[in-house]
């Protein structure tokens, strides 16, 4: 346990940004299965509609750390292009 007074500020710290990294890996989670299930019914209009929600949440998590950014392109193009494998169809 800490001991000294900058030892347990640094403690409190750590657990709100533990909190905080929680909830924007969640929130990403949440996206990419949203887009994912929207894939997955064969409506493009939606597949499109849940993508574009879900893109400004994954570069947020690419500036802000929580992903790598190669990461956030490589998903972000493999979903672009099922969904516009969509009208070849």
């Amino acid at each position: 346990m800490a001991k000294t007074k900058s030892a347990k500020k640094q403690a409190r710290q750590a657990v709100h940004r533990q909190a905080l990294n929680r909830m924007q890996l969640s929130r990403l989670r949440t996206h990419m299965k949203k887009v994912e299930a929207a894939i997955a019914s064969g409506n493009k209009a939606e597949a499109q509609e849940a993508f574009v929600a879900a893109q400004p949440v994954l570069m947020r998590a690419a500036t802000k750390g929580y992903i790598h950014r190669n990461t956030v392109a490589r998903k972000l193009s493999r979903y672009s292009a099922r969904i516009k494998s969509f009208s070849k169809s």
